[in-house]
Parts: structure tokens; C-alpha cells; sequence
């Protein structure tokens, strides 16, 4: 028992006690932690494999990376509490035991030869740097307790390997790792593992420079030394027979580092868009490959010299893996830091006009839907769509061509028609369907020229079109990152696998104007099908074509928009697309053919002049591929068949056959507006003979179709300029020859075949044009007039 007294003091020094400790408890807690436990960290893109692509800075200027106790080396954090901290998971941030058996050392020693701070001291040492003294140790002490009470044992030992000092503006074992070895640190030889636990004792002495080398190896020997007579180090690999001599001997014969290595910069402009768009991630683990990365970087580095010597500045390139759907290789410009030329912007994200690029897809549209074959003819002359006339790139026609010859040769006019008849709102949303977001959303925004580059969109997004037309008309979301995408979206459907086969086949012929001359004597990667565009203007120039394993997109051009008469996609962009393939493709292996799609094919039997379905008048057909639920279903309108009377040629009717001695002839009968256009050209085409005296046909025949004006053209009329020097053309389409007769507000206008125009002097107003054949068939159309203002 205690004197009363002695009772009364001890209850008094308890509550005292009880006091401050709940006054320190609130005060850990209210207290504000460290400010640089918040700081970000070095933001890291990783390749595939997960080796570094490109390292960030952290906002303070360090080389700080994210740091996974999952993921690093076992060995060394063993090693690391076992050298620093051996009861790290027992105390509360301060080591009575250390700081006793240090205090006796020193006093025994008489000097300071052994510290007792702990890893949660250090941390506090490093996140708030104080003068060497004993109330620095003493604010330590309690800074370190408040870690404890807040923090987790786990959190507190990442913390301390993400911000531990390893010299310069290097901090944290993985960013450590990556300046010393080159490699992250999920793997560490034992030499590794002493080097990074010998640094941080006194960094600037340690750290990697010729000067430091041989104090940092005698420092990490020591260290090795010591940690395998504790056995705190493994000797090598599980079952393994080596003993620590031996280990010892291996890891002193090991060179230290003498320079720091510059840290991973590679994938400039991915890594930079993938910051932005994951902006708080400190690790991006992408899909792209190093070596598919670093081989088209290089072609394109390669190609930039000769470009700009064009006035070629800008390019970029995308590359995906078929199978997986994954971007494998990314290239936003030629030269990031080409300052002169935009060289930081991101040219696969950036929307520019597509060309002819487009013209596959609306190819596979139309097959898909049974609007058109292959073998089919269709018109390439001039035609104006309201204020709209699109010409060919070489400024020149080819009158009637086939479908499958318009699209290897790139013809425009044919692919305009094609898209009025496939719907341009149709078109547009199976661009959406593909992925493409660059589109304007409001309906009515793009007109028919949508289907010769009149409209944007990114490489990135023309890559996912071209990878539908590879996987068989099927879209998939391109993936571009490992960790965090959402769940695997079913492919959507785009066209057919037919119309997909079809069009690859259309895209794999050869003998092309976009076909590039330096491959006509290098010759072609294996199973490659490609197209080329060239933008408005000259101010882009693409290439987009699959092999077997990869689809790859090309652009080339200037972000300030700059013309070039070089910028041509079959020159500029075609021989790196090929160069890409060829880098990429199978070696050393046969590549199997593209089988067709059996189950969504059939043949046909078409004319074989015209590819439409024969008629009694095709004395010649052939055997085509068409879709097997969706075959064209157009009877051959280019072959007539008729009754000739033999003495004049002239064609009979059945109603005055009697007395005249006649024959069956064929006879070939055009479009009016091909006649036109040949009519123009001075050319004339054989025409059908006319009826005999009083045989023409009774029966139903098909109205004239106003050509032009264009339906919902409005025509502006400049001031100042007499209107006949402004005549509109008027131009109507009939089945074979017949004279048309035109009015406007009712009045007489004049009378002509079908085959020529018309012209008519305009006037402000709304107007209306009618045209009637000889069969009293008509068509009209408004036309509204308004002075140019």
C-alpha cells in the first residue's frame, strides 16, 4: 500500500498522462499530414509487356513514379527491413528497443555510429527535411506516431519506396530502378538489390556518377555483405546450390552504375493524349508493342527528311492488331519537338478530310443493299447537284466504267451517285457505328460530297472502319488501354461478310493509279488491300489497308493547312502504308488466301457489257459473285432488241408488221446525259433506228427525270451581270431517243432531244420547270432564283 500522498501524486501524474495522450491523439488527427504525401507522382505509359514507355514528370519536377508493393521485388523489401527497420510492423512509429541499443552504442562508442530512426522516421525525414537536431528528432518522433495512427502499414512502406531519395531528382525505388538498371524494379539481382538499399543512406555521395562509383560500390558490398550474413538476402534462384561466399563474390564482381540513364520517352504524343484522357491515373498500361512502335516511329522518322522537302511537315500513323482489335502502334507527328510545325499536336486524334479514303465503305454499302454489282456500269460524267460539281481528281471523265474499276481507280461522280442512292443519314450512321465521333451531330450538315472527303474524321477513327472491312463487316471498339476498358462490347455489324469480300477483293487489284511505283519493283507485302485519299485542296494525303495480321492508317499534311502539289495519298502516304505492312507482316510462312464467304455469296448470271441481269437482248453473259439475300435485281437497260424492217432499217410494231419483211437486230442505246457528255466531247455514239410511219408504240413508258436543275437548288444570280451570261441548263434523263419539249411558268421554252440541253436565262423568283416527252410524259420542278447579295 501507498501513503496517501504518494497515492494522490501518482492519480495526478495518470490523469496527466491520460490527458496528454488524448490531446495527442486529437491533435494526430487534426493536425494536417505531410503536404508532399499528396504530391503527384510521375505519371508512367507502359508498353504491353508493361516495360516503361514514356515517364512524366512529377508536378514537382522529380522523377517520382507510382510505386505497387504487389509488383516489386519481394527480395528487396525483405532486405530493406531487415537493413533499416526489423520490428517495422510492431512499433508505432518510433523503436524504443532501436533507440536504446542506439544510445548505448553511441555512449560506448563516443560517438554517433548508429541511428534508431524508422522507416516511418525516415519518411517523415524525407516528406519534411529538418537541421540535424535533437527537437528536430523529437518532431520526427511525433510526425512519425501521427503516420502510424493515420496511415496503414502498407501505406506508410509505399509512401516511404515512392518518395526515399536516390540523388538528383530521383526519388522512389521505381523511378530508382529505371535511372540505374533500365528496368523496373519486379526484378532485382541481389548486386541490384544492395545498390538501391546503399544509395538513400547518403544519396549524393552514392548516386550513379563516374565520381560516386567507387563509394557506392564499396557502400553496396557492405551492404550485400551484411544482409547475407543475416541471411536476409536469397542466395539465387529457389534450389539453387550457392553459398553466401559465393553470392558475395558474385555481387562485388558486379560494375555499379556510373551514370544515370535518361528516362523512357518513346510513344511522345500517345503518351501525352493518354495522360489527358485518363488525367489522375499515375499508370497507364497500354496495348501498344515496342517493337511494332519503335519500327513505324522509325519509318516515319525515316520519310519526314524527303517530305519536307515537298512542303510535308505533319503525319501520323495508326497501327492495329487485327485479331484483338488492340493498337499496337501509335504516331502523332514526325518530330515532337518541332516547334516550327506543330510537332505536339496529335495528329491520329485530329479530324481531317478523308479524300477518297471513304469510298470502300459506301462500295460495300451499296453491294450490301443489292443497289449495285461489281461488274455493273455506271456513269462518270459531269453532273451538277445544285451548286455542287464534282470533278475527278485528274479533271478528266471515262463516260460509262464499271463499278468495281470506279472504286480501284478512285472516280468520284460514280461514288456521289452512289451515295444519293444509299441515303447520305445512312451512310453517316454506319460511320457512327464504326466509332467514328467526329461527325457533326445536326442532320442535314453533310451534303453528297460527304462521299469524297466532305467531312472529318481522325485516323484513329478511319482505323476502325477499315478493320469492319477486314473482319468481315464487322465493327469492334479499338482498345487502347489494358487496365480500367470497359467489357468486351459484341462487334456490330456494318455490311455483310460478303460485301466485305467483295470490297477487298475490289481494293487488292493492282493495277491502279494509287498503286505506288517504287512497289511495282519491290512488289506487294502478302494479302494487302488498301486505298488512298487526297484531301481538298492538296491538304491531305491518306493511305488505309489491312494485312494479314494488321490494319494500318497513314497521314500525311500540314496542321496550318498548307497546300502541296506532292500532298497525293498514292505518293505521299502509300509507300509507308506498304512499308508498315511489309515491317509488320508474317515472315517466313505462307499466308493463307482470303477465303470467300461461301454462306453469303452466289453467282450470277449477268450481260456481260453491262453487269446488270441479262435480258433476250445480251448475246453475251458471265458469271459473277453477288450477295446471295440481296442480288441487284435491274434488268440490262443498255441492249435493245428490236424489229427492223429489212428495205428501210427502220423499227416496226407488231400493229404494222403485215406486208413488210423484218428481222430481229440489237442494237446498243446509252443515258441521255452519257450522249450529252459525248456530245460535248464531239463524239457520237450509233444510235437505235427510229419508228417506221405510223408504227409507234402505244403502251406505258417511264416520265422524263429532271437532271438540272437539281432538286433544292437555288440559283444566285450576280449583279450587274446581264442573265444571259448566267443561263441554268436544263437536262432531263429518259429511256432511249426522244424529244422533249420545255417549259418555265408555263411558257414555252423550246423543243430538243433528250440527248442535248436546253438553256434558260434566269430571273429572280420561284419557278417552275416542266419538261414533256412525245408521249405526253412529264416531270416538274421548282427552281428558286435570288440575286447574290
Amino acid at each position: 500500500m501507498f501513503p496517501p500522498g504518494v497515492k494522490r501524486g501518482l492519480l495526478r501524474a495518470a490523469v496527466v498522462l491520460s490527458i496528454l495522450t488524448l490531446a495527442s491523439l486529437v491533435a494526430a488527427w487534426i493536425v494536417p499530414l505531410p503536404e508532399r504525401l499528396s504530391t503527384g507522382h510521375s505519371v508512367v505509359v507502359e508498353y504491353r509487356d508493361g516495360t516503361p514507355a514514356h515517364v512524366f514528370l512529377a508536378p514537382d519536377e522529380r522523377w517520382r513514379g507510382p510505386t505497387d508493393l504487389e509488383e516489386l521485388e519481394p527480395a528487396y523489401v525483405e532486405a530493406l527491413l531487415a537493413l533499416e527497420d526489423k520490428r517495422f510492423h510492431w512499433h508505432l512509429g518510433v523503436d524504443p528497443l532501436a533507440v536504446a541499443r542506439a544510445a548505448l552504442t553511441n555512449t560506448q562508442r563516443g560517438r554517433r555510429v548508429s541511428g534508431a530512426s524508422t522507416l516511418t522516421m525516415q519518411l517523415v525525414r524525407v516528406l519534411e527535411p529538418r537541421p540535424r537536431t535533437f527537437s528536430s528528432k523529437a518532431v520526427e518522433a511525433l510526425r512519425a506516431v501521427q503516420l502510424e495512427l493515420r496511415l496503414t502499414k502498407k501505406e506508410i512502406l509505399a509512401a516511404y519506396l515512392r518518395f526515399v531519395p536516390y540523388g538528383r531528382n530521383v526519388e522512389g525505388v521505381e523511378a530508382a530502378s529505371l535511372a540505374y538498371f533500365g528496368h523496373r524494379a519486379t526484378h532485382l539481382s541481389a548486386a541490384e538489390v544492395a545498390t538501391l538499399l546503399a544509395v538513400p543512406q547518403n544519396p549524393n555521395r552514392r548516386y550513379p556518377t563516374r565520381e560516386n562509383a567507387e563509394r557506392l560500390k564499396e557502400a553496396r558490398d557492405e551492404v550485400a555483405q551484411r544482409l547475407f550474413e543475416e541471411e536476409a538476402l536469397p542466395l539465387g534462384p529457389e534450389g539453387a546450390r550457392v553459398t553466401a561466399e559465393q553470392a558475395l563474390a558474385e555481387v562485388r564482381a558486379t560494375r555499379v552504375p556510373r551514370e544515370l540513364r535518361p528516362f523512357p520517352r518513346e510513344a511522345p504524343h500517345a503518351a501525352v493524349w493518354l495522360r489527358a484522357q485518363r488525367p489522375g491515373e499515375e499508370r497507364l498500361r497500354t496495348t501498344l508493342e515496342a517493337g511494332a512502335q519503335r519500327l513505324v516511329e522509325r519509318q516515319m522518322e525515316e520519310a519526314a527528311a524527303e517530305l519536307a522537302t515537298k512542303g510535308i511537315h505533319n503525319g501520323a500513323a495508326v497501327v492495329v492488331d487485327r485479331e484483338r482489335a488492340e493498337v499496337v502502334a501509335l504516331v502523332g507527328n514526325f518530330d515532337f519537338f518541332d516547334a516550327e510545325h506543330g510537332g505536339q499536336l496529335v495528329g491520329f486524334a485530329t479530324p481531317r478530310s478523308p479524300g477518297s479514303a471513304l469510298k470502300p465503305l459506301l462500295y460495300a454499302l451499296a453491294l450490301d443493299q443489292g443497289l449495285a454489282g461489281p461488274e455493273q456500269l455506271v456513269a462518270d460524267v459531269p453532273t451538277t447537284y445544285g451548286t455542287y460539281a464534282p470533278r475527278n481528281f485528274d479533271g478528266r471523265f471515262q463516260g460509262l466504267v464499271r463499278l468495281e474499276d470506279a472504286l480501284s481507280q478512285s472516280l468520284n461522280l460514280p461514288f456521289v451517285q452512289l451515295l444519293q442512292r444509299v441515303g447520305v443519314e445512312r451512310f453517316l450512321g454506319v460511320l457512327r457505328r464504326a466509332g467514328v465521333e467526329s461527325l457533326h451531330p445536326d442532320p442535314g450538315h453533310y451534303g453528297l460530297s460527304a462521299a469524297v472527303g466532305g467531312l472529318e474524321l481522325t485516323p484513329l477513327e478511319l482505323a476502325g472502319v477499315y478493320l469492319a472491312l477486314a473482319e468481315d463487316g464487322s465493327a469492334r471498339p479499338l482498345k487502347l488501354l489494358e487496365e480500367g476498358r470497359p467489357e468486351e462490347e459484341e462487334a456490330r455489324p456494318l455490311f455483310s461478310a460478303g460485301a466485305a469480300w467483295l470490297t477487298r477483293r475490289a481494293l487488292s487489284l493492282k493495277d491502279r493509279p494509287d498503286f505506288p511505283a517504287r512497289r511495282r519493283l519491290t512488289g506487294l507485302p502478302p494479302r494487302v488491300h488498301w486505298k488512298t485519299g487526297t484531301g481538298f485542296g492538296h491538304r491531305d494525303a491518306w493511305a488505309a489497308g489491312s494485312g494479314p495480321r494488321h490494319t494500318a492508317v497513314v497521314w500525311v499534311g500540314n496542321f496550318d493547312n498548307g497546300p502541296s502539289v506532292h500532298l497525293v495519298g498514292a505518293d505521299a502516304a502509300g509507300p509507308l502504308l506498304f512499308d508498315i505492312l511489309e515491317g509488320l507482316g508474317p515472315r517466313g510462312r505462307q499466308v493463307e488466301e482470303d477465303a470467300m464467304p461461301s454462306a453469303d455469296l452466289t453467282r450470277v448470271e449477268v450481260c456481260a457489257y453491262s453487269g446488270h441481269l441479262p435480258t433476250e437482248a445480251c448475246a453475251q453473259t458471265r458469271y459473277v459473285y453477288a450477295r446471295r439475300t440481296h442480288v441487284p435485281t435491274e434488268p440490262c437497260p443498255y441492249h435493245q432488241r428490236v424489229e427492223v424492217e429489212v428495205r428501210t432499217g427502220l423499227v416496226v410494231s407488231p400493229a404494222c408488221r403485215a406486208g413488210r419483211e423484218t428481222e430481229w437486230r440489237v442494237y446498243l442505246s446509252w443515258p441521255a446525259s452519257i450522249r450529252r457528255w459525248l456530245a460535248d466531247q464531239h463524239r457520237l455514239l450509233p444510235q437505235p433506228p427510229a419508228y417506221a410511219p405510223g408504227c409507234e408504240p402505244g403502251g406505258r413508258r417511264e416520265a422524263p427525270e429532271i437532271v438540272s436543275p437539281a432538286r433544292g437548288q437555288v440559283a444566285l444570280l450576280i449583279p450587274g451581270v446581264a442573265p444571259e451570261q448566267q443561263e441554268v441548263p436544263l437536262e432531263a434523263e429518259v429511256a432511249g431517243v426522244r424529244e422533249l419539249t420545255w417549259f418555265v411558268d408555263g411558257a414555252f421554252l423550246a423543243s430538243a432531244p433528250a440527248d442535248e440541253r436546253v438553256w434558260w436565262a434566269p430571273s429572280p423568283g420561284t419557278h417552275e420547270i416542266l419538261v414533256t416527252d412525245d408521249r405526253g410524259l412529264s416531270a416538274r420542278r421548282d427552281l428558286v432564283v435570288r440575286e447574290r447579295r
